[in-house]
């Protein structure tokens, strides 16, 4: 779905303490967005994207990962304007946010 990932190196945060995902940038977006996340152990990650009611149009992630900090780009190119939900699954730990796709 035109979703590329990068590690980024470990240093980029002060620290990798917690399972976090932070809010995408830029947000309104166009058709690319960037979201940032990080993970303290190895594990199954997911991040997927939905729609508002609750249709999944996109998987970003879907593979193991070290502990790290990792930045992917979210292309919406064939997604109308809306409101979206992402959605960051690692192991038994969930974290959802929103982001508005605007055109």
């Amino acid at each position: 779905m035109g979703a590329v990932s990068l590690q980024l190196p470990l240093f980029y945060f002060l620290s990798v303490s917690s399972d976090k995902l932070y809010q995408n940038y830029p947000n309104p977006f166009n058709p690319v967005t960037n979201i940032v996340y990080q993970i303290p152990r190895t594990g199954f990650v997911q991040i997927r994207v939905f729609d508002l009611l609750g249709s999944e149009v996109a998987i970003l992630v879907n593979e193991f990962k070290t502990e790290g900090s990792y930045s992917i780009n979210f292309d919406a190119s064939n997604l109308p304007s809306g409101v979206y939900i992402y959605s960051l699954r690692v192991n038994d730990f969930v974290k959802n946010s929103k982001m508005t796709l605007l055109k």
